[in-house]
């Protein structure tokens, strides 16, 4: 059995008492100790959190409303303080507080999901479901069943698993002619408590009991505003919706109730939810990569996420770097001595970021178009996703941790110049783009890609929280 020592406690909290009056703050004395002695152990963790809770004004805001330890907030200052530090240091105390954490997954049973596990289908939607179960560390999950209400799934978690057509196993439970949105995400939301995470399964289409001669713009304007009124109780939430495709073998019902049958792929949606501090943690954290970010993920977009402090810093010895420059000790994202190429007069820099928490997709975070980027002197930039054989003996100490290489290039036409690069928090452009305005004609184009109502669905949650700002925000000065 593994045995702990009381000396690191002991030591931490006679330094946050003696260096009180110090200006630095005894905390961050404490996290930079830690690093420097690279001791990244559970035990120097608790030790720094000790301080946190021996003075819980002075550092309230590493404490969340019921007095624990805010993972995300403390994260951030141990990531500021190791990228103060030369080389810069990297310290991942997610994974400490997310021991506890517990999953509750909403499997809809809807007329229209049971076709999503046909025998003859592939069965993306059930493997999408057992990753999300066998990805997430914890033990302690639950499964219920939902459409008119929730129920609770009789079987064990290994017989969900294992199971080859869950829709007839659980053949009975509930009214499966309609979902209740308002009842489900409302009773979901109540029922949370601290280090609860909930997923509802689900296809996402707003079927509510009884449609007939309604126009589907009072369906829309329903849904949309049955959203606003759900989330906006629950400003501490954090939702994260991730689309998904999956082979679709049976009969559809569309809004004007007049079924038909289908063959081929649909859209289907893994709704996350918790409060946001975990989704935060989570985001961060290396063992929840997978059950974060599913393997067959199309579009995602996480609501009520804020502007976030990313890890980052110029790569001294890169090989698309051009002229000089050097980082200035005291702040690393200031360039000092900077000199264009002599023959060219360009300079080229990049940039290592730790982009593992902002939620997106490969192909968005590669994107420079997702980017909006200031600069006097007319910079340019391109992106791409660090990969293991980059790293090497001389950029080993900047590239890991890191997860993208932003390159800089232009000609510094003034004596100074900050370069700002923010990534901008839109409502995204594949929610139009996967919303359908009518579904009662399987030949249109769009029918095999498209949700009836997603965007108002989902613009409805939009409201309740905002989507404005940026996700992050990296500056570098320049001096010459």
């Amino acid at each position: 059995m593994k045995r702990y020592t009381l000396f690191p406690l002991i030591t931490l909290i006679l330094l946050a008492t003696t260096l009180w009056s110090c200006s630095s703050s005894p905390l961050e004395k404490a996290v930079k100790q830690a690093l420097v002695q690279q001791d990244t152990t559970q035990e120097r963790f608790d030790s720094i959190c000790s301080i946190i809770k021996a003075y819980p004004e002075r550092y309230k805001a590493y404490l969340t409303e019921d007095g624990q330890i805010d993972i995300a907030a403390l994260a951030k200052l141990i990531e500021s303080q190791g990228a103060s530090l030369r080389p810069p240091m990297h310290w991942n105390v997610t994974q400490y507080g997310m021991q506890q954490l517990s999953l509750t997954i909403y499997f809809e049973r809807s007329g229209s999901m049971v076709p999503y596990d046909a025998p003859g289908g592939r069965g993306q939607l059930k493997k999408a479901v057992n990753d999300l179960i066998n990805h997430f560390p914890s033990s302690n999950v639950t499964i219920n069943i939902v459409n008119d209400g929730i129920y609770p799934y009789q079987g064990t978690i290994d017989q969900f698993l294992q199971d080859r057509n869950i829709y007839a196993s659980t053949q009975g439970m509930g009214n499966a002619s309609f979902t209740d949105f308002q009842k489900i995400f409302n009773d979901i939301l109540a029922a949370q408590r601290p280090g609860n995470v909930s997923v509802l399964v689900t296809d996402l289409i707003y079927s509510p009991a009884d449609t007939r001669d309604v126009s589907v713009e009072k369906i829309f304007n329903e849904e949309n505003s049955l959203a606003t009124r759900i989330f906006k109780q629950y400003k501490g939430k954090s939702i994260l919706v991730h689309q998904l495709m999956g082979d679709y073998q049976g009969k559809y019902y569309p809004y004007n109730n007049q079924p038909f049958n289908y063959s081929g792929q649909r859209p289907f949606y893994l709704i996350i939810i918790a409060d946001t501090p975990v989704m935060d943690a989570m985001a961060a954290g290396a063992d929840y990569a997978r059950f974060m970010q599913p393997a067959s993920l199309r579009n995602s977009y996480r609501f009520n996420q804020a502007e976030a402090t990313v890890n980052y810093c110029a790569v001294p010895d890169w090989k698309d770097n051009a002229g000089r420059f050097r980082i200035d000790h005291r702040d690393p994202t200031r360039l000092t001595k900077c000199e264009g190429d002599k023959t060219t007069g360009i300079m080229c820099m990049s940039i290592a970021v730790d982009l593992s928490n902002m939620h997106k997709s490969p192909q968005f975070l590669a994107d420079p178009a997702n980017y909006q980027l200031y600069s006097t002197s007319g910079f340019t930039m391109k992106v791409q996703p660090i990969e293991p054989s980059m790293i090497n003996g001389n950029n080993r100490a900047y590239l890991e941790g890191k997860t993208h290489l932003i390159t800089l290039t232009g000609k510094l036409t003034e004596p100074r110049d900050e370069i700002t690069i923010s990534l901008a928090n839109d409502f995204p452009t594949w929610i139009e783009q996967s919303t359908a305005q009518s579904d009662t004609n399987p030949s249109a184009p769009d029918f095999a890609t498209t949700t009836l109502g997603l965007k108002e669905f989902l613009g409805g949650i939009a409201s309740a929280f905002g989507t404005s700002g940026n996700y992050t925000t990296i500056k570098l000065k320049l001096e010459r």
